[in-house]
Formats: structure tokens, sequence, C-alpha cells
């Protein structure tokens, strides 16, 4: 069954990452980040981010890999059942310190880093 309710790590431009408690809901998802969503799987958890955040010129926000999120974006546990759920104390403490330092782009820098995929079927 779904929580009602999640504690995710919300991470915005410019800021320090804090822990906020949300509704469990798609529409609450996209509030967040201000748009449609994409959810990106990490190692343990999941990045959920505005996935037109580049093409709609939102702030760049954090690296992660070889890659920059734009806008706001937030991590949320992963139940493994596809649903998503609150992060442990200990994924709380590692993704503050993962992405507490606010990061700072040249001109043009986020916009570089969007790619598009394709793939033959």
């Amino acid at each position: 069954m779904k929580d009602p309710e999640i504690t995710v790590l919300q991470v915005e431009p410019g800021k320090v990452p804090e822990p906020v408690t949300m509704s469990n809901t798609l529409e609450a998802m996209q509030q967040m980040v201000g748009g449609y969503i994409e959810i990106v799987c990490l190692a343990d958890a999941c990045l959920i981010c505005n996935e037109e955040g580049k093409l709609i010129g939102l702030d760049g926000n954090r690296r992660v890999g070889d890659d920059i999120i734009a806008g706001t974006f937030f991590i949320a546990g992963d139940t493994g059942d596809g649903d998503l759920c609150s992060l442990t104390q200990e994924q709380l403490e590692h993704f503050s310190q993962r992405f507490a330092q606010p990061e700072t782009f040249q001109p043009g820098e986020v916009e570089d880093a969007l790619r598009f995929s394709f793939y033959s079927m």
C-alpha cells in the first residue's frame, strides 16, 4: 500500500537541501518540480526532476554524474515495487551531504548538457 505522505529531500537551485513532507501524489510531485516529472534511479533512491527543465530554461541546480539537473528536484525512497516512499534517516543524511553545496554554472553550460538519445527498434 502506498504511503499517503512521504519525507523527501528537496533541492532547489542555489539553496541547501531541505527535508520536507509531501503528499505522495503525482500532482504534488509535479507541483514541487514545476511541471512533468522525470524519475532518475539512483543506487538506493530516486531523483525526481522536471523532465523539460533544460528545454524551458530552468536554472542549473546540481551535477549528477555527467549531467546537470535543471530546476528544483527531490530525492525519495523506492519501495522496490514501483512506488516512492520516505527516505530513511541515513539516506537523508547521505543526500544532504551529497548535495549540500549549491553549484553555479557558466552561461550555456546547462543547455550544453541537453542530450537526446535515439534507439533503433
